[in-house]
């Protein structure tokens, strides 16, 4: 098992900007494909953001329609987080966020799998995130 472990939820008004940070070890954050995803009471769990592991600099990112362009996945490998920082904040963007973390190094299909909760074997706790009008 691999412990993960988010913060830097909160709350916040429309417009307004927050930084998630999920705590990892140091092989999950620098190889093992990473994700975000956000779930609200009485829906299924939605992939926000991935991010592949390996070299600095080739990262592959995938960010769902909803975030794109206000969402930014980035790797701290000396701190061993990945970090969502998330501009622009919508009222539908309140949810709980959960980092992930899939088994190995490589997801094959990639650019579908990555939204996918099933792709990923491991889970943080979730970091509440609230955004008011």
């Amino acid at each position: 098992q691999v412990d993960l472990v988010e913060s830097g939820g909160g709350s916040v008004q429309a417009g307004g900007s927050l930084i998630l940070s999920c705590a990892a070890p140091e092989y999950v954050v620098n190889f093992r494909w990473m994700g975000w995803f956000r779930q609200v009471p009485g829906k299924e769990r939605e992939g926000v953001a991935s991010i592949s592991g390996g070299l600095a600099g080739q990262y592959v990112t995938y960010y769902a329609d909803s975030v794109e362009g206000r969402f930014h996945l980035s790797k701290n490998s000396a701190a061993k987080t990945l970090n969502l920082q998330m501009e622009s904040l919508k009222v539908e963007d309140s949810a709980t966020y959960y980092c992930a973390a899939v088994n190995g190094g490589f997801m094959a299909g990639a650019d579908h799998r990555w939204k996918r909760p099933e792709t990923y074997a491991h889970w943080g706790q979730g970091t509440p995130v609230t955004v008011s009008a």
